[in-house]
Order: C-alpha cells, then sequence, then structure tokens
C-alpha cells in the first residue's frame, strides 16, 4: 500500500486556509516528501502525520515557494531525535541552495546526502520502489517526479516443487535473491512469474505542457498536475509565466490514460477552483480540484 497526501495545494504564496504545494508518501515504513514550501511542516501536523520517517525530499526546483521551509523542516526532524541520514534529491545547484539555507540550520542530529539529478530523465531504486525524475518545461530547471511500487511475480509452487527446490530457500527467491549451493544455483526466475501491475503516482507543477509528461505519467494510477489558472482567459499568462490551465492539465491527463488527476499548484487569487470544474471534466472526467489534505492509499489489483 502506498499512502499519499497532498499537504498544501497552493501556489507563489501560503494563504490562511491554503498551504504551499507539497507531497507526502510513504511506503512500507518510508517516508518521501516531494517539495517543502513555507509551512509544510504545519502542513503535516495537521494531517497527523510525523516529519521523522521522512528519508527522502525531493526538490522539483528552488524558487522559493518550492523549498523555503526546508530549514524548518530538517530542524523539526531533529528535534524528533531523528539520528538516520536523509536524502536530499533536486536539480543541478542542490548542494549549493541546501547549504545557504543551513546558515539557520546549522547543526543537526543527522547526516544530509544531496543527489543533484545530471539526465533528462533519471532513475533512483530504493528497496520495493523508484522514483523516477523526468525534466519539465518552467522557466527555470524543474523536474516532475514518479513514485513507482514495483511488484515482482507471483511465486509459482508448483514450478518450485518441480525443480525440487527446497522450501526454506522459497522466501529469500521471493525476494529476488540469487541462492547458490552445492546443489546449483537458483534464481528468481526459475519460480516467479511475469511482473504484475504495480502502483504509479505522478507528480509534476511549474511547467508548460510537454510530450515528457505526457510520456512520463502515461497510465499512472494518480496524476498530480498544476493547475495554476482555473479561468480560461488567463492562456496568454500560464505561457508567459511557464504554468498551466485547469484545461490543458486536463488534456495531460486524458491523453496519459491516468485513472484518476487531482489538480494543485493554484494561483493565490484562485479563490474557488471548484467552480471551473464542470468544463474540466468535459476533457478529463476523473478530475478533482484538490484540497490541502487530500488523501488516498493505494492498493495494488487483486490478481
Amino acid at each position: 500500500m502506498l499512502d499519499i497526501c497532498l499537504l498544501g495545494t497552493g501556489g507563489m504564496m501560503p494563504l490562511p486556509y491554503r498551504w504551499l504545494t507539497s507531497l507526502m508518501a510513504r511506503y512500507n515504513g518510508t517516508g518521501i516528501l516531494i517539495d517543502c514550501g513555507e509551512g509544510t511542516q504545519i502542513a503535516l501536523k495537521e494531517k497527523g502525520w510525523s516529519p521523522k520517517p521522512i528519508d527522502i525530499i525531493c526538490f522539483t526546483h528552488y524558487h522559493a515557494d518550492h523549498i523555503s521551509g526546508l530549514p524548518g523542516m530538517l530542524l523539526t526532524m531533529g528535534n524528533a531525535e531523528r539520528t538516520q541520514p536523509i536524502l536530499l534529491i533536486g536539480p543541478k545547484g542542490l548542494t549549493k541552495v541546501v547549504n545557504a539555507l543551513r546558515v539557520i540550520a546549522p547543526e543537526l542530529p543527522f547526516e544530509i546526502n544531496c543527489m543533484e539529478l545530471s539526465q533528462t530523465e533519471q532513475e533512483i531504486h530504493f528497496d520495493g520502489f523508484r522514483i523516477e525524475a523526468y525534466r519539465v518545461n518552467h522557466n527555470v530547471l524543474c523536474y516532475g517526479y514518479n513514485i513507482v511500487v514495483e511488484r515482482i511475480g507471483k511465486f509459482d509452487v508448483q514450478r518450485a516443487m518441480q525443480l525440487n527446490i527446497p522450501k526454506n530457500y522459497w522466501n529469500r527467491l521471493q525476494k529476488g535473491e540469487i541462492i547458490e549451493t552445492e546443489e546449483g544455483t537458483f534464481t528468481p526466475d526459475m519460480v516467479l512469474g511475469a511482473p504484475r501491475k504495480g502502483i504509479k503516482v505522478t507528480y509534476c507543477t511549474d511547467t508548460r505542457p510537454t510530450e515528457g509528461i505526457v510520456r512520463n505519467a502515461a497510465g499512472a494510477d494518480l496524476f498530480i498536475c498544476e493547475g495554476m489558472y482555473g479561468e480560461p482567459e488567463k492562456l496568454q499568462k500560464a505561457r508567459e509565466y511557464k504554468h498551466m490551465t485547469f484545461y490543458e492539465a486536463a488534456e495531460l491527463a486524458k491523453r496519459a490514460a491516468v485513472r484518476e488527476m487531482w489538480l494543485t499548484h493554484y494561483s493565490p487569487s484562485l479563490i474557488h477552483p471548484e467552480e471551473y470544474m464542470r468544463e474540466v471534466r468535459k476533457i478529463f472526467p476523473n478530475a478533482v480540484a484538490a484540497k490541502d489534505g487530500r488523501s488516498i492509499d493505494l492498493m495494488f489489483e487483486e490478481t
């Protein structure tokens, strides 16, 4: 199961009723945060989730509304007696930006490791899941992210018995381990079927529509996409400042054949996003004007 919470849905500045855009994901004891604008730690507390198990923080880019909450978040994690290292992932320049922000958070009880993205598309693999980063089109270097929970093939008990593989090796093979014994070598492909459908969440803000977004979001269970403007007359403004309208986001969701889309990163002037959703759903029916704290538990499909 992959727990997802959109902690905040605002762009540019926090408002009394809307925190800045940030996503929190939890999988198998690992916490993943994407973006950390001002107020993110308050939004996390309002959700009732702890910052202590956050192991990875990904940044789309380094505009203040996406990273200015980092020093406070790190201090809060330190005050929660965290000692395990944390991994920060982001575009080129991450180390310099983090070091500058840490002037006000110089002493922490845990190590910070920075990974700077160097490719147009890049995968980072972890235990049981991976993060996929892909470059988008904003007025500064900016990336979108996928969180993909992998799912191995089903264990074939009959096949394992036919091959006379001892039962005490079954669990290790199911976990992907290669086992070498005096009788020979046992490999996972001997007893596992084809990989099954996993879980995929795509997160994308601060960009114009691109083919790369369509390709990387393809088939996502959840597509969280910026909708800076709901007003149709603001299309030219979206083009000028390298953002998107609700309708452009809906077209991306339609073309990528995602299961569900949540809009986020609203302009401060956009008070009631839901007022524009009727037209949006004519393009992509399963679209939601997300509010702060919107959550979902994504489960594997039954097979």
